[in-house]
């Protein structure tokens, strides 16, 4: 892979994991959405590529590993801001988001053999990681993003370009508490599901 992408919010209080709260105070929320960015990072700093890139609303903290280098996000809509991380890619690349810290770097190390596109669906009815051969931004541009329907069209757009496309196996994104429980099940050893062991023994929940 020459480039593997992350898409993230800093992991600011009242600015990510809203939906988190409640049951989770803002400061809470935040500390889970700053160990789920954290996991993320881990698994793409242990896969291989070429360049690692954060895309990134916000600024950089002590949870950002070595070896990535950190671009600004675009103005506009989601659409547009995943059509400009990509249009900055010169080959390969493999987009994800902060919301998956049950992603291991087995996950991410995908080729295109007999491929154009790879396409993670998520359980909400997203997706959670988005691969292209030869990236083109307008593959993006327009597809309502934050709907039960975003994976689905997306995908379609992909085929009716003409792509063949790869599917991933499928993740479910932490955006409930009742996410966030079921990740860190599946994930028990990472540092979200350590954060959210210990809001639980703080808070009782």
């Amino acid at each position: 892979m020459n480039t593997l992408l992350v898409i993230a919010k800093e992991p600011r209080p009242g600015r990510v994991k809203t939906r988190l709260t409640p049951p989770f105070t803002p400061h809470e929320a935040a500390a889970l959405a700053e160990a789920a960015l954290a996991d993320t990072l881990r698994a793409v700093a242990a896969a291989p590529a070429r360049r690692r890139v954060l895309v990134l609303d916000g600024e950089s903290g002590p949870w950002l590993p070595p070896g990535f280098d950190v671009v600004p996000q675009c103005a506009g809509g989601l659409d547009e801001r995943l059509a400009a991380a990509f249009a900055e890619c010169d080959g390969p690349a493999l987009l994800i988001g902060m919301d998956t810290p049950q992603v291991t770097p087995g996950l991410l190390t995908v080729d295109f053999d007999g491929s154009d596109a790879c396409f993670g669906p998520a359980e909400d009815g997203g997706f959670w990681a988005l691969g292209l051969a030869k990236p083109d931004p307008e593959l993006l541009r327009g597809v309502p993003m934050s709907t039960p329907a975003t994976g689905a069209v997306q995908r379609d757009r992909l085929v009716t370009a003409g792509l063949r496309v790869r599917d991933l196996p499928r993740l479910r994104d932490v955006d409930t508490a009742a996410d966030a429980e079921a990740v860190a099940a599946v994930a028990p050893d990472g540092r979200f599901a350590s954060e959210l062991a210990g809001l639980r023994a703080d808070g009782g929940r």
